[in-house]
């Protein structure tokens, strides 16, 4: 009886460590998820800010547009200085031609980049329109560097503006800032853009990569609602084809 009861003392804490142990991965999981879930509406509430803004982007330009990427809350001291890095997301039309709806968004990841208009340690908010396929699909693959692998140009701003010089015109993305309110175009050369693929997996609940979720290979999340009807009001269609 003593025996009995002294195995099952010892039994029941290693049962529950071990229940525990397995349950930990799933909870990790959860909170990514969640971080995610709450970047993708912090990118939603950006971007209405800046489309609907009269100095933010132009709709002309979003109308060409095939993807738009939105990196929110950037941090000075995280994204120019050091290891300096960045997450938001991206959100193309669909289709192999990128002329369909506006997809599910797939997380992205930047790095490196130095850019002088922002001070201090304040926040700041990153927009790219990526102009044509060639930008696009450089993007899906994996990291592109801004500059290198894609031509990249500050965009004018004033929602009825238009490409204003050959830079802009020829560019495959166009780049934008938002700090303490001022809305400006920025030159994003020397960056890193690409997906965020262990963050779309904890999004996701599976290994998916960018041209999948840009494919319609995963749901929606509800997340997205703002983001995508922004989308969709201010620019149904792809008039750059």
């Amino acid at each position: 009886m003593i025996r009995s009861r002294f195995t099952n003392e010892v039994r029941l804490p290693l049962l529950a460590a071990a229940v525990l142990c397995l349950m930990i991965p799933g909870i990790a999981l959860a909170d990514n998820g969640a971080k995610e879930q709450e970047r993708i509406t912090a990118s939603g509430h950006v971007l209405k800010d800046l489309v609907t803004a009269s100095n933010g982007i132009p709709t002309a330009l979003l109308n060409k547009a095939d993807c738009v990427i939105v990196l929110p809350s950037v941090k000075k001291a995280g994204f120019i200085v050091g290891a300096s890095y960045g997450r938001g997301v991206m959100t193309c039309r669909s289709g192999d031609n990128f002329r369909g709806p506006w997809s599910a968004p797939t997380m992205m990841q930047s790095s490196g980049g130095s850019f002088g208009l922002q001070a201090g340690g304040q926040s700041t908010d990153f927009v790219v329109l990526v102009m044509n396929d060639e930008g696009a699909r450089a993007l899906m693959k994996g990291k592109a560097k801004l500059g290198a692998d894609a031509s990249v140009a500050a965009g004018p701003v004033g929602r009825d503006a238009e490409a204003s010089t050959n830079a802009s015109m020829s560019a495959e993305m166009l780049s934008y800032s938002r700090a303490q309110g001022v809305f400006a175009g920025v030159s994003l050369s020397g960056t890193s853009l690409g997906p965020d693929n262990g963050a779309n997996e904890d999004l996701y609940g599976k290994k998916v990569t960018a041209k999948e979720i840009i494919g319609g290979g995963v749901p929606t999340p509800d997340s997205a609602k703002e983001l995508l009807s922004i989308l969709t009001e201010t620019s149904p269609k792809n008039l750059s084809k």
